[in-house]
């Protein structure tokens, strides 16, 4: 048997949110074990988590750039670095790491800029790596067969999309500084250019991009800041023009109150439509023209087997997001496995979001602003 990978991690001390699901996640399919991290700018914390993970004290390092230099001297280097900091850091840390001839998954949004993304997208290209982006939803089952479906013109062609990512969370109390784990979101020196539209909107445009394979032609958005005026975006209404001539309209919000974390996407074709919500992630709701609409549950004989062969769980069992987020660095951890054994990767190893689908994330958070800028105005993609 191949010798299971190794990875490191970058931010996700033991009082993190999002470092904690990678790590679970990167478990599930027990393919990669975790050997070293720089898990908080307080080295304090890097020992503690570092302790509680049983890591070698050797390898827990004080900053990202002791990281990178010291693995990439190492016989045994890491195969990959997870990067869960804040949206500020990821284009730094990344950068680092790709230096050394590591391979890297980051988290969402790539980095703070388009520029900065087009030129990871380069140096991971130039120095031949492998580069994920963290886009969860796209690992869920009931949305891989759903895109099989869409390729073979089972809904005809695309004419309306309508996908829509709604939260409460800052409704719920007076924001700024109440909370310190999610404060720093709506804070332009550390969030970037956005909050709601870089924080879930991607993860809706992701998504379409993975089902249809449509690119966005114009768009026009209206990013509102009902909570902090001063700060970042908290709700934004985006319409779309695709390349295909069909049109669509994204609402994302994280001020909805009623919806801890709505992720729906309709799909609607000249012979039927698809719908899928990640409330309901087992099913997927299927209209044709002349027929009663059904709906497909990921237990179903229907599902071909191929999608099946993935599953964590039996079709029965309600797949969660951890099952997915471990779908989408299964396909990752499996395409460095292949290629460190020499082999050559396929278009069909490489399915996971790649930096090139974080360098569109970029693309569609800065002509929302742009956008929003111009009066909600429309603007060419």
């Amino acid at each position: 048997m191949f010798k299971r990978l190794t990875y490191g991690m970058v931010g996700g001390s033991k009082d993190s949110q999002i470092g904690i699901v990678h790590r679970k996640a990167i478990n599930l399919h027990g393919k990669a074990e975790l050997v070293c991290g720089s898990f908080s700018r307080n080295f304090k914390n890097t020992l503690a988590t570092g302790k509680e993970l049983k890591i070698d004290e050797k390898r827990l390092y004080k900053n990202y750039e002791e990281m990178a230099e010291e693995e990439a001297k190492r016989p045994d280097k890491i195969d990959f670095v997870s990067i869960v900091t804040p949206n500020s850091s990821h284009y730094e840390v990344a950068k680092k790491f790709l230096e050394s001839g590591i391979n890297v998954m980051c988290e969402k949004p790539l980095t703070i800029t388009l520029k900065e993304a087009e030129e990871l997208k380069q140096l991971a290209r130039k120095n031949n790596l492998l580069f994920a982006v963290a886009y969860t939803f796209t690992g869920y089952s009931m949305l891989r067969y759903a895109r099989e479906l869409i390729k073979r013109g089972e809904i005809g062609e695309v004419r309306f999309i309508n996908g829509r990512y709604l939260s409460e969370w800052m409704a719920k109390v007076p924001f700024a500084g109440k909370n310190s784990r999610h404060e720093w979101r709506s804070d332009p020196k550390v969030s970037g250019v956005s909050n709601c539209v870089a924080d879930i909107g991607v993860h809706v445009e992701s998504v379409v991009s993975f089902l249809t394979g449509l690119k966005i032609k114009s768009l026009n958005a209206r990013m509102d800041k009902f909570v902090e005026p001063d700060r970042l975006d908290d709700n934004a209404s985006i319409l779309i023009n695709y390349d295909n001539g069909a049109e669509g309209i994204y609402w994302t919000s994280q001020i909805a109150m009623g919806h801890e974390n709505t992720l729906d996407i309709g799909i609607y074709g000249t012979k039927g439509s698809i719908e899928w919500s990640q409330e309901h992630a087992n099913y997927l709701k299927i209209s044709k023209v002349n027929h009663p609409f059904i709906t497909l549950s990921r237990g179903s004989e229907s599902v071909d087997d191929f999608i099946k062969t993935d599953y964590v769980t039996p079709g029965g069992h309600q797949e969660g997001y951890v099952e997915a987020f471990a779908r989408v660095y299964d396909k990752f951890i499996s395409a460095i496995t292949k290629k460190k054994k020499g082999e050559l990767l396929e278009q069909r190893d490489l399915d996971f979001p790649t930096v090139e689908d974080g360098v569109e994330g970029m693309r569609f958070i800065e002509k929302c602003v742009e956008s929003t800028k111009r009066g909600a105005s429309w603007v060419e993609f």
